[in-house]
């Protein structure tokens, strides 16, 4: 996919002089990767219609079956926790084995990167459903049900079935325990669920979200058929490495022999570990800014409107109910990861049905994610927890709403570049009150707090260590101006942040 693929004699591209795809190649081999929005003409949507509403699972309305979800995250508490790991696949790959390889009976979507992976799998989801395909999608961490971390056909597995699968597996987990220095980690075992349902429903394909890194993940006991790289920064920095080229090695080893590599824009130094990989396992590479990418977008009603340049050809006139120039770029590379699936630009050179693809996108949801869970005022929800998410939430916010006042709630983890993310938010909070979630990684308030006060002045910073309490503040904060100013909420700093705050504003 080195080369343009012909266009479509339907489509709307040129491949002549003119073409404002060819202003895209030429535009970005100049510019920082990082300035990949293309302004190459503008059209306002009128809707009526709001987001999709996000489909995320509270607990369960059975009391026994309640009982018996409790008592398998008991269980699958006892175990390593996601960010305690000892680098190494053999004991998936042990567990596998004892399972029959389910892993092996379909094909899939392996993806990594540093941030937009999740928004960026339920694209891929939603592109390949609306083609007919049955789906199973494996993301981390979730919003507020473990469930939501395996989906089938778009949704969250029931509690009934998660169950199930656990106890399906448990024997053959406990075999391994007994057989390995180490026990299965509480997310081996999930992966290994999400693997055996997927075999077992039978999906068409797999869309699988790398929990850290690539090459010693637990989910890298598949050979994605396409690897996915959104783009890479530095976060987990302890682990993976202290510049992004040396993240990118731990991520390039997704990358398997004979694949499709979609790689989002990169860092230079990124860019190239990823090249040198894909040279090495003879995999075809096709790159935003240059084989596909973001030709247009144009603010919509909840929402943009998107033309796309894909490996096949131009689609005009997508409405994606999502905000942000971060979204657009992940709809590219979900757009250009599916064409890749289905042989566009290598096998076939027609693109895939525009009319199909605009149906996948404007139903596409992603919990968490600039969702907006209150009005009046208007509170958003968003997961960024580092700083290169924190910087894409901080434009996205001032582009998607008119805001005359912002207010921040912010709840972070104390192994996150906490200064980072604050100083990305700086420009666009007016005050932050600053708190902290249940979880055990949670940063303590008033150590937060300090933090926020060296880059937003003592003035700015309001301290509440219990999250509804934040929340009330931080509302009573935004009302000050009165019904009409237009003050706002956003909260952020941390998934398991923004899953509390959802329950507490009653979705979900």
């Amino acid at each position: 996919m080195s080369e343009h693929p012909p266009h479509d004699s339907t489509g709307s591209g040129s491949g002549s002089g003119g073409d404002p795809f060819e202003e895209i190649v030429a535009a970005e081999t100049e510019r920082d990767p990082d300035l990949a929005v293309i302004e190459a003409g503008s059209r306002t949507l009128r809707t009526q219609g709001g987001p999709p509403q996000a489909d995320v699972p509270g607990r369960p309305e059975d009391p026994e079956v309640d009982k018996a979800l409790r008592d398998v995250e008991a269980q699958l508490a006892t175990r390593w926790g996601e960010t305690k790991l000892e680098p190494s696949v053999s004991r998936i790959a042990a567990l596998m084995d004892v399972l029959g390889e389910p892993q092996r009976t379909y094909p899939s979507i392996h993806i990594t990167g540093t941030n937009g992976k999740t928004s960026t799998a339920r694209m891929i989801e939603a592109l390949l459903g609306a083609f007919d395909l049955r789906t199973g999608r494996y993301t981390s961490p979730h919003v507020q049900s473990i469930t939501e971390r395996i989906s089938l056909d778009g949704a969250p597995i029931s509690a009934e079935r998660f169950i199930e699968t656990y106890r399906d597996v448990q024997p053959y987990v406990e075999m391994v325990d007994a057989q390995q220095d180490y026990r299965l980690s509480f997310f081996e075992v999930l992966t290994g669920m999400a693997y055996a349902a997927f075999a077992d429903a039978p999906v068409d394909v797999a869309v699988v979200e790398v929990g850290m890194g690539g090459s010693w993940d637990a989910t890298n006991v598949i050979d994605g058929d396409v690897a996915v790289v959104t783009p890479i920064d530095l976060d987990h920095t302890d682990r993976l490495g202290s510049t992004t080229g040396e993240i990118a090695g731990e991520k390039a080893g997704i990358i398997k022999p004979d694949a499709t590599v979609i790689m989002a824009q990169q860092p230079v130094d990124a860019a190239q570990v990823l090249l040198k990989k894909a040279v090495e396992t003879d995999a075809t590479v096709a790159r935003e800014g240059l084989e596909f990418g973001v030709v247009a977008r144009q603010i919509a009603v909840g929402g943009q409107l998107v033309t796309l340049r894909g490996l096949g050809g131009e689609y005009p006139e997508v409405y994606l109910p999502l905000h942000g120039a971060h979204q657009a770029h992940n709809a590219a590379v979900a757009l250009a990861a599916v064409e890749a699936f289905f042989g566009v630009g290598a096998q076939r050179a027609e693109p895939l049905n525009v009319d199909t693809v605009r149906k996948a996108f404007a139903a596409v949801a992603s919990p968490g994610r600039l969702e907006v869970v209150r009005r009046s005022p208007t509170v958003v929800l968003d997961a960024a927890h580092n700083p290169a998410g924190a910087r894409a939430t901080a434009e996205a916010v001032g582009e998607a709403f008119q805001f005359s006042r912002l207010i921040g709630v912010v709840g972070a983890s104390g192994d996150k570049n906490v200064r980072g993310l604050l100083e990305a938010f700086e420009p666009v909070f007016a005050e932050v009150v600053v708190t902290q979630n249940s979880s055990h990684r949670a940063m303590d308030a008033d150590a937060l707090a300090a933090i926020a006060v060296e880059v937003f002045g003592d003035e700015r910073v309001q301290v509440e260590p219990r999250l509804p309490d934040a929340l009330e503040a931080a509302i009573t904060l935004a009302e000050e101006e009165g019904e009409f100013a237009g003050g706002g909420v956003l909260v952020t700093g941390s998934v398991i942040t923004v899953g509390e705050a959802r329950l507490l504003l009653g979705r979900g």
